[in-house]
């Protein structure tokens, strides 16, 4: 027993001094920095990876046991100088080794063949855009534009060399995620494609040259990975009903999945995307996230009380959705007359809930009282207009903002939110005011949400041009 207990305590000072996850070490001939950083890309941002001292052999040394996840990293003096490497199926254990006139041109490494084909091709096309600005004093406009064509042509040319001869290099890969749709020179039919289905080609291609299932493309610059995301949800998607829009955005995610760091961020970023849209319709958008990613289990990273946050969330919007019943409220107004949602008179009902208290209401209101005193007879429109904070204060300023601002319209009905047949609150999800939505008296089901003066006024000429 007591030999044992002495190779255990012989072995225990060992614990916690195995090898590293990674070592990584950069010499600058030349450098007069103290200190110097090592960061990563990861969507739209840049973080501090590691930070490291000169050491008496003039190197910085990064090491530490908890591993760097695969994407584009660089070292910077928080200065001017900066070098990019890549961390990309081998183990970071790297040495570098430069100059103070330039880090990236001057750069050699060992211990990495991914990191030799990154920098075999940075020093390659530095040639040719080196060639292009020292040319640039020398030339004409005219002769300088056509000598940029040629140099940028090279540079494609040399993109794809590189491609071809390290499809699987990480500096390659990011190459072909830059990379636009290949746009078919044929319909499937045999002829020129129309506008419709080169739109449609590109939606359903955008992503072709994206390796959306690998870790390493969220950590590299914006313009890779995050800037196309952003572009094909606020560009290219925007506009497409939910019933579109929803299989594009699946599609999307569900490519990701292996790659857990991706499908996290997309799950996170596009939920929360939807959750904030000002686009109507998208509500729906945000619920099916919701109740695909969250509800089930799927966003298994997120804390519990958020998951089911989104959830209570979702399934209150679900009931408000555009083409949904409205939930039928019955309330009093001003004389303590009482006033059903379900049998306001008219053919259209606006739905406001509101409080002069709020200072964007204060703005909203007046104007789309205007708005709707103007087209109230001939779109034969009523209003159900809730104040939300009906406290003994409050009661007064409301009933004096009426007045200031000669809201009498008989078809504008101004009811006290104090007493309701349901908690209005928690059935129409009102945190924020002002809430306005617009409801088509026949089938008491919603047209329009989330409006304003200008939105219900573009709104009310489409309903006038249907009728």
């Amino acid at each position: 027993m007591k030999r044992i207990l002495l190779s255990l305590l012989v072995l225990l000072p060992l614990a916690g001094f195995g090898k590293p996850a990674y070592k990584i070490t950069l010499q600058v001939d030349g450098c007069t920095d103290s200190n110097m950083l090592m960061c990563y890309y990861f969507a739209q941002n840049m973080h501090i990876a590691d930070s490291a001292r000169l050491d008496r052999k003039g190197r910085f040394v990064f090491e530490g046991d908890q591993e760097l996840k695969p994407g584009l990293y660089f070292f910077t003096n928080r200065r001017d100088h900066y070098a990019e490497f890549v961390v990309y199926h081998e183990k970071p254990f790297f040495q570098f080794r430069t100059d103070n006139r330039n880090w990236a041109t001057n750069m050699t490494v060992k211990g990495s063949r991914q990191n030799e084909i990154f920098y075999n091709f940075q020093r390659a096309s530095d040639v040719l855009y080196r060639e292009l600005e020292e040319a640039k004093p020398t030339m004409d406009s005219a002769a300088y534009a056509q000598f940029t064509r040629q140099q940028l042509l090279k540079v494609d040319t040399l993109r794809m060399k590189f491609i071809s001869q390290y499809p699987d290099a990480m500096i390659c890969k990011m190459m072909m995620a830059s990379k636009d749709v290949d746009l078919p020179e044929k319909g499937p039919d045999g002829n020129d494609m129309s506008r419709h289905e080169k739109f449609d080609w590109i939606l359903q291609h955008y992503f072709d040259h994206m390796p959306l299932d690998d870790n390493f493309i969220i950590r590299t610059p914006k313009a890779i990975f995050y800037q196309r995301v952003m572009d094909y949800i606020d560009k290219y998607t925007r506009g497409l009903q939910p019933s579109d829009l929803i299989p594009l955005i699946d599609t999307l995610i569900d490519r990701s999945e292996p790659a857990a760091d991706v499908y996290q961020w997309l799950v996170n970023t596009l939920t929360e995307h939807y959750l904030q849209s000002t686009v109507m319709v998208y509500d729906e958008v945000y619920v099916h996230l919701v109740k695909r990613y969250f509800a089930t289990g799927k966003a298994s990273w997120l804390q519990p009380s958020t998951i089911d946050m989104n959830v209570e969330r979702a399934n209150k919007w679900e009931r408000l959705l555009v083409g949904h019943e409205a939930p039928e409220l019955v309330l009093f107004d001003t004389l303590h007359y009482a006033h059903s949602l379900h049998r306001m008179r008219g053919r259209y009902t606006l739905l406001l809930f509101w409080s002069p208290t709020c200072g964007h209401c204060r703005e909203v209101i007046p104007a789309i009282y205007k708005a709707f005193d103007e087209v109230a007879d001939s779109l034969d429109i009523t209003a159900f207009a809730i104040f939300t904070e009906p406290e003994e204060e409050t009661t007064k300023k409301w009933k004096k903002f009426l007045a200031d601002h000669h809201m009498t319209n008989p078809r504008w009905v101004n009811l006290n939110g104090i007493e309701a047949n349901v908690d209005w609150r928690e059935v129409y999800d009102i945190s924020s005011t002002p809430q306005i939505f617009l409801i088509d008296n026949k089938d008491h089901t919603f047209i329009a949400k989330k409006l304003n003066a200008n939105l219900f006024q573009e709104i009310c000429k489409s309903l006038k041009t249907h009728e």
